[in-house]
């Protein structure tokens, strides 16, 4: 893997500022996972914003995250899924960032797949998606790798160990398309409260799309599936939570711009049709219901909930 593109080297492209920002990302990434077991048990004291309870590794990631990415010098304001108000610092300093700090946390007891979701703007939200300047996702599965987009393509890089036991991240795929015809789908939320409609369309993805089943319980593993083999992927609008569980700014919004830049699509559920990339909420902490992946499944789906 000698010749074999870094992360460092693979963001000379892009503004110094930027490059700068997911470089240092992925090294706190990459750092904090030595961490994760010493907070492997264990409910905090507190509930979050939303009145979840808050696991300790989940605390101990958001508060560690966000003290790294201040120190960097280059993020003024953190919106993150476990804060329960921004986190304001340096004025000048160029990005404010969106964090799901540990996506799937769940997962962890059960060593399955979990990361960290981050979006990067220039400007002070609220903003539509369209307004992203990238998206990362850090996923720790069986290798961990970090995925970005800064509008020029989706690429993905691999955590790799040399001889002297130093580690880095090397390009593993570039210009990552999902493939044109999907191989797999999940879809999250109880099914006996999903529209009718919503599951004719899910049931024709076995019958007639011929998908394979594969959900794992962190959007982040479950839209990497998506992404390399191509496929659908929804936690949809229900009887119990019409507007979903998924939140706009913190999760749909960097997954959806990263899906699009790949070639897929990602809805909102809105009549109109409506990427989510085009909805614009002056709650922060906002959510959707989201179905993406596939541009042909996603305008199938969109006829099938007009029917």
């Amino acid at each position: 893997m000698a010749n074999t593109p870094t992360l460092h080297e693979h963001l000379k492209g892009l503004p110094h500022d930027l490059a700068n920002l997911i470089e240092e990302f992925g090294s706190i990434s990459m750092d904090m996972q030595h961490q994760f077991p010493k907070y492997l048990s264990g409910v905090a004291g507190d509930k979050n914003k939303y009145g979840e309870a808050v696991a300790k590794l989940d605390q101990w990631a958001n508060g560690h995250l966000c003290d790294a990415l201040i120190k960097t010098g280059l993020v003024r304001t953190i919106h993150s899924e476990e804060l329960k108000e921004p986190f304001y610092h340096n004025d000048t300093a160029p990005f404010v960032v969106t964090l799901d700090p540990l996506d799937g946390s769940s997962n962890i007891i059960t060593n399955n797949s979990f990361g960290i979701i981050m979006g990067i703007y220039r400007d002070d939200l609220p903003q539509t998606g369209r307004k992203l300047t990238a998206a990362v996702y850090k996923l720790y599965g069986p290798v961990n790798t970090l995925v970005y987009s800064a509008g020029l393509g989706v690429h993905e890089f691999v955590k790799h160990y040399h001889d002297d036991g130093t580690a880095e991240f090397l390009l593993l795929n570039e210009n990552i398309k999902l493939p044109k015809k999907g191989e797999v789908f999940g879809i999250g939320a109880d099914p006996l409260s999903w529209n009718p409609r919503f599951m004719a369309f899910a049931k024709n993805l076995f019958r007639k799309e011929k998908l394979k089943v594969r959900y794992c319980g962190a959007f982040v593993g479950d839209f990497s599936q998506v992404l390399h083999k191509g496929g659908f992927f929804s936690y949809p609008a229900t009887q119990k939570s019409p507007e979903g569980k998924f939140r706009l700014y913190y999760e749909c919004i960097p997954l959806g711009y990263l899906c699009e830049e790949a070639g897929g699509a990602a809805w909102d559920g809105s009549r109109e049709g409506r990427s989510v990339l085009d909805r614009i909420d002056n709650d922060v902490d906002a959510r959707t219901p989201l179905y993406l992946g596939n541009k042909d499944l996603i305008e199938k789906l969109k006829k099938a909930m007009k029917a």
